[in-house]
């Protein structure tokens, strides 16, 4: 009796385990690229910080320092009148932070989950405010500001800041909204609750991990701003940070440069922080618009 031949299972080719191998060795080399690229500049500035002026300005600007000192932090501070320039920059960036959380998070609401008529139309136009250029802004601001006295304020620099950063805003909760559940919503209509109590207590306990994304996505461009408070604010008592790295500019355009890295540091290292502590709940903010539930 002759047996049928028995089918030979493919063997797994020898060429997709050394093309896997290759792969990850390409992204592992990119990663570390990239990470070299960011962290390097990073960790330049803070050594730099603690260098003598003598030393950076008469060897290698790059090189290791061959003598570590406190005093550009403490003459950053007295020269430059730091700690004035971190008050008013926190009072800024807290003020625009709250205005987009309120604002894109209602907005967002109205245009998500409650809906009406006309909300693909208003969605359009708030969208179309993200490739607006704010420069286009700045004069007739200024106008307006030096007519109702709001010019030399905190809120000068806080109500556009918050106005230009909404449309992303608006889009992030717009986002995860729409990957809530409709049925949440409809039970609790049932209950009795109206649309005030369901963004209350269903909402915005949902929206944490979202709020959090927006807060830092927005904090890092409104604690760096510059063009705003440059134009808006006149009087040395309300500069921020990035307009008070200017007064280490000395007689001649001379700079004193170990005192400002050593500004920079003390600026840069909140925001560091900050995100390093929130990093998680950020990242699930991003993802939570893509992936539902």
């Amino acid at each position: 009796m002759i047996e049928p031949p028995v089918a030979k299972k493919p063997q797994p080719s020898q060429g997709r385990p050394r093309k896997l191998k290759i792969q990850r060795t390409l992204l592992t080399v990119t990663i570390v690229l990239i990470v070299i690229v960011q962290v390097y500049p990073l960790l330049w500035l803070f050594l730099t910080s603690f260098r003598t002026a003598a030393d950076f300005a008469g060897g290698n600007a790059f090189s290791w320092p061959s003598e570590f000192t406190l005093e550009n932090y403490s003459r950053a501070f007295e020269t430059g009148n730091l700690g004035l320039n971190i008050v008013n920059s926190l009072i800024v960036t807290l003020g625009a932070s709250a205005l987009i959380v309120v604002a894109g998070m209602m907005a967002a609401y109205a245009l998500e989950v409650l809906g009406f008529r006309l909300s693909p139309l208003v969605r359009a136009l708030f969208m179309l405010g993200i490739i607006v250029p704010v420069q286009i802004a700045l004069v007739p601001l200024f106008i307006d500001y030096s007519k109702v006295g709001l010019l030399d304020t905190h809120l000068s620099m806080i109500v556009p800041l918050a106005a230009f950063s909404l449309p992303m805003s608006i889009y992030l909760f717009s986002s995860f909204y729409g990957f809530i559940p409709r049925e949440t919503y409809e039970a609790a209509s049932l209950d009795g609750a109206g649309p005030y109590r369901i963004f209350a207590q269903i909402t915005l306990p949902l929206s944490l991990n979202t709020i959090v994304t927006v807060v830092l996505v927005n904090s890092i461009f409104i604690w760096n701003d510059f063009i705003f408070a440059n134009t808006f604010v006149l009087s040395d008592g309300l500069k921020t940070i990035p307009l008070g790295l200017q007064n280490y500019i000395g007689a001649m355009g001379n700079t004193d440069w170990t005192a400002t890295f050593a500004a920079v540091c003390v600026s840069v290292t909140p925001l560091l922080l900050v995100f390093l502590v929130l990093n998680k709940a950020m990242i699930q903010g991003l993802e939570s618009g893509a992936t539902k539930g």
